[in-house]
């Protein structure tokens, strides 16, 4: 968009221009919220380093440049992504499913052997078959939030991934979900997330970003996820994309008692990447397991923003997020745990550690704790330093040579945030990609592939 004195009213007037197409497809579950989120974004604007949970990272840059938007799904292919789709994790035996541009691939296979009951749909058309369900859940988290870039998704949203895991149901293969972004211009991209896994169910997200164009992107995400009583989630977010894309994503986390979610964000590399988390640990005797790491290297920057509510006594909670930081790039972390009134015997952990490469790689973290109770088991701390000169010199005396000598340390460094995946495939992948990656050898996505066979032009969309 050409900048004007506010960049805002840009994204507004198109909203308004196209409002019959983005809402025409829709049901009212989907556009009842709209004006209200449009209200809310007007008044604030896009985030800017004067915000308070932004004060590291100005989204507004990102949206001085001209993007399109597909108000109507382009994800026409002269292939089915189902055929020459190759993840490059071995072993990994999972369900795949692709969005294209913010929209479900129409021509997705869904599983044969999914347990019954479950559902893996477009938003779309979830909102549509399942309407008491989906009303039931869809925008509860989000329309509690003041967050610009949540309503900004909220005024947009057509499409995107619905799963639905029914009570007492086991998902034994993980669910994959390849996030393609595909275009011959520059692209804003809105897509909307809702999982449900109810009680006693289990189930594991892994949601991986791919890029097939080199243009410029701003991806804007919002997940809602819900999880019931005594249910299991793991949720796994790797972003591994190309220095043209810019991306937002915010993540809803409710927690009902008993139960468990372990989540890990690994930036390998990006652009801009924004990451807000929002856990609400709503009943007694919750787990949330939070990790979190970056790579960064360039002009790159990643930010990830956590808000955990302990709402209820006996929860647990853990944070632990690393970034490792070369040349020019920058990161920040902003954490921070509310602990209620009533929420007694509540333990909260929160940690992060950064190192910087060079003098000029930055990094920028903020630990917060805000605690109402008083029979509480809290901590948080963060550490920003440099590789240790001792252990290099260690190495180096033991006939290592200073390059090796410094993978080895770094790698050292993340070792302990690969360890909390849960699914043993991808953290031997993800080992192999971060060595990858300090070795200078992984610039873009590479860790999944469109078979070699396809020519890249019919790549294209438009």
């Amino acid at each position: 968009m050409i900048e004007t004195v506010k960049i805002e009213d840009e994204y507004i007037d198109l909203w308004k221009e196209n409002l019959q197409h983005i809402s025409a497809p829709c049901p009212e579950v989907l556009n009842e919220p709209r004006d209200e989120a449009a209200a809310k974004f007007a008044e604030k604007g896009f985030p800017d380093t004067g915000f308070e949970n932004y004060e590291n990272t100005d989204i507004k840059r990102i949206f001085k440049h001209e993007y399109g938007i597909d108000i109507t799904p382009r994800n026409e292919f002269g292939f089915n992504l189902h055929d020459v789709f190759k993840c490059d994790v071995p072993d990994l035996n999972a369900h795949l499913i692709f969005t294209v541009n913010g929209w479900y691939y129409k021509k997705n296979i869904l599983p044969e052997n999914l347990p019954e009951g479950v559902i893996i749909s477009s938003i779309l058309k979830a909102s549509k078959e399942y309407p008491e369900l989906f009303e039931k859940y869809y925008n509860k988290q989000a329309m509690l939030s003041d967050d610009p870039m949540v309503n900004l998704n909220t005024m947009y949203a057509q499409d995107g991934l619905f799963i639905y895991v029914p009570k007492g149901v086991v998902i034994e293969k993980p669910i994959q979900i390849i996030n393609i972004l595909n275009s011959n211009q520059d692209l804003f991209v809105s897509q909307r997330g809702l999982i449900i896994a109810e009680e006693n169910s289990e189930a594991k997200i892994l949601v991986c970003d791919h890029t097939m164009t080199d243009q410029r992107y701003v991806a804007n995400h919002v997940r809602e996820l819900f999880v019931a009583e005594n249910a299991r989630l793991d949720y796994y977010l790797i972003e591994n994309q190309h220095n043209f894309v810019n991306q937002i994503i915010s993540s809803f986390i409710d927690q009902k008692a008993d139960s468990n979610v372990v989540s890990n964000f690994i930036t390998l590399h990006n652009g801009l990447t924004r990451n807000n988390t929002f856990v609400n640990l709503a009943g007694e005797h919750c787990e949330n397991h939070l990790y979190g790491m970056a790579l960064t290297d360039k002009r790159q920057h990643v930010d990830n923003f956590t808000n955990v509510v302990h709402a209820v006594p006996n929860c647990v909670s853990d944070e632990f997020f690393k970034y490792v930081l070369d040349d020019s790039s920058s990161g920040a972390f902003r954490g921070r745990i509310y602990v209620a009134k009533d929420a007694q015997k509540t333990e909260a952990y929160q940690t992060n550690k950064n190192i910087c490469l060079t003098k000029d790689a930055k990094m920028h973290t903020k630990p917060q704790l805000e605690i109402y109770a008083d029979d509480v088991k809290c901590s948080h701390g963060a550490t920003v330093g440099q590789l240790n000169e001792e252990a290099l010199f260690y190495l180096r005396s033991r006939g290592i040579p200073e390059a090796e000598a410094r993978l080895l340390l770094m790698f050292a460094f993340t070792h302990d945030v690969i360890e909390s995946i849960r699914l043993e495939p991808l953290k031997e992948r993800i080992h192999d990609l971060v060595e990858k990656r300090f070795r200078g050898e992984l610039s873009k996505c590479v860790g999944c592939a469109i078979c070699n066979s396809v020519d890249t032009d019919t790549y294209h969309t438009h």
